[in-house]
């Protein structure tokens, strides 16, 4: 059976609309609803059905009709769905990603795709085997600064690269560690979650940074460091860092979702003779030269539902593919092992009483510091990150099936 990026394209062409049913339209979900929807408008889908344990009213439709069951994989029977988007929790990805290419039903897989490299190479080698094609949520690899940013590296417009940083200051308040049963938590009921700050809210930077780097392929890492805290009640980081080694360099990607001022993540990709800042939510690439002035230029974006679209009507190339986020899944499998997270020391953090969220002083600083230096944080002489407790050095022991 052919690897699912190679399934055969254009083999749907003249069928659009394709009937597409959502898993999960609630939380994030909503944001894939409106999506369908503008795809809908387009011509190219057709809601279908959609999955939730609680139906949708007609408030959350919008006065569509739709097909609603809790049982996934009657409702891809029923409808006849061409696709599915799977945006449900983490541990579910796998086994719902199994159901539907076991149907022939091809898929957009929300990010993380699973909780565990083991748990990840099943979904991927079983949509291979089922011949169905598989597009992993990694929005931000849809944008066009990426090839973009890419080519002017090959061209060595900013010299030799010595290594590249990202950098994630956010802010979430205490609600969000209560939005579901497995929010904030390693494991929930003996099963892996790992919804840490790299591994979920700012998980785009980890997979931007090694796209950028050109390691996006698990045989691409060859160690991982890591350093996990967390400054919330939770089981899981919300102030972490990570140094990936590959054959082309250093990454390291520094996050917290306890800043002081919330700013727009960036990967930053450091050359001997200048860097390239890439906001990747806004598409938006900074060009900083020797000999030139700076250079502000903002990109378009494929949107990866539509890709996949195109890619099965068209034979467009597929943006992600399963095995394209493999170095990013050695991240989370590197998490997984690691020891559980660290809590801050009284001191470390204070309440924001006003916005209901714990802060981490001087945080914002260090995350920049760590993406400019691709130092981790107890290098950066942070009290709270102690390596001999907080990192965990993980090289081709890093678990493969």
């Amino acid at each position: 059976m052919r690897p699912a990026e190679e399934f055969p394209s254009s083999t749907l062409t003249g069928q659009l609309p394709l009937p597409v049913v959502l898993a999960g339209a609630r939380g994030h979900g909503r944001w894939h609803l409106e999506n369908i929807r503008r795809l809908q408008d387009k011509g190219l889908l057709r809601l279908a059905g959609i999955c939730e344990l609680t139906p949708l009213d007609a408030e959350e439709l919008n006065g569509q009709t739709v097909e609603q069951s809790a049982d996934f994989g009657a409702l891809l029977d029923s409808t006849g769905a061409a696709i599915a988007v799977i945006c449900t929790p983490i541990p579910t990805h796998t086994d719902l990603a199994l159901i539907a290419a076991g149907k022939g039903v091809h898929l957009l897989l929300e990010k993380p795709p699973a909780p565990s490299y083991a748990e990840f190479r099943r979904m991927a080698d079983g949509v291979a085997a089922a011949g169905v094609v598989c597009q992993i949520g990694f929005q931000s690899l849809g944008s066009h600064a990426v090839p973009a940013i890419r080519k002017l590296i090959a061209q060595g417009v900013i010299g030799q690269v010595a290594g590249i940083g990202g950098a994630g200051a956010w802010a979430r308040d205490e609600a969000y560690y209560r939005r579901a049963p497995w929010a904030g938590k390693r494991r929930l009921n003996g099963v892996d979650v790992i919804d840490g700050a790299l591994t979920n809210p700012l998980a785009h930077a980890v997979a931007t940074a090694l796209a950028l780097n050109g390691s996006t392929r698990a045989e691409d890492v060859t160690a991982i460091e890591t350093e996990l805290l967390h400054a919330n009640d939770i089981e899981s980081d919300d102030t972490s860092c990570v140094r990936i080694t590959t054959p082309r360099g250093r990454v390291t990607v520094a996050a917290t979702l306890c800043a002081e001022r919330p700013g727009e993540p960036y990967v930053l990709v450091h050359g001997s003779s200048g860097r390239i800042t890439f906001w990747y939510k806004q598409d938006r690439v900074l060009v900083q030269r020797s000999g030139h002035g700076p250079e502000e230029i903002e990109y378009g974006r494929t949107d990866l539902l539509e890709n996949l679209v195109a890619h099965l009507t068209e034979g467009a190339e597929l943006l992600v593919a399963p095995d394209t986020t493999g170095a990013f899944m050695k991240v989370v499998e590197a998490i997984r092992q690691a020891p559980d997270p660290l809590a801050l020391p009284a001191g470390a953090w204070e309440p924001l009483t006003e916005e209901n969220r714990r802060v981490v002083p001087g945080i914002d600083g260090l995350v920049a510091a760590a993406a400019d230096t691709l130092a981790l944080y107890s290098e950066l002489g942070a009290s709270w990150a102690r390596p001999n407790q907080a990192a965990n050095k993980v090289g081709s022991e890093v678990s493969t099936p």
